[in-house]
């Protein structure tokens, strides 16, 4: 069972370290060149541009989750892996997919991680739009 726990939190660790390499470079290509203008097309193309982004982040986290089940033999293929890590780090959970009993442990630290990760995204999202607002209420004078 350790050993198994091992390699969860070492997928987990690896999320966390895609997951920042992301997000930082989202907050300097931001930075840098998404000063948000007024108006409703400007603001509203970037926030797909970042939106894009991040879903962009948690398709790699869920690639490595599922090449790790690959690799262990745990799916019956590449394409069912993708999947079950799809469903798992989303916290879907269809069930229609089960990892092999010695492995279950690993699934539940995946939704886990999912959720974790997801809500971080969220953090980004709510801070970006906060400083939208800020610099419009600032141009405005408000």
């Amino acid at each position: 069972m350790l050993p198994t726990l091992a390699n969860a939190f070492a997928l987990m660790a690896l999320c966390v370290a895609i997951h920042a390499a992301g997000l930082t470079a989202a907050f300097r290509w931001f930075g840098h060149v998404a000063r948000p203008a007024p108006g409703f097309w400007r603001p509203t193309g970037l926030l797909i541009a970042i939106a894009a982004w991040v879903i962009l982040v948690h398709l790699i986290e869920i690639t490595a989750w599922g090449l790790f089940y690959t690799w262990k033999e745990c799916m019956p293929d590449l394409q069912s892996a993708l999947y079950f890590s799809a469903v798992t780090y989303t916290t879907t959970g269809y069930g229609d997919l089960v990892l092999p009993k010695e492995w279950r442990l690993v699934g539940g630290v995946e939704a886990l991680t999912g959720i974790l990760m997801c809500g971080w995204s969220a953090g980004y999202f709510f801070a970006v739009v906060s400083r939208m607002y800020q610099t419009q209420s600032k141009r405005s004078g408000d």
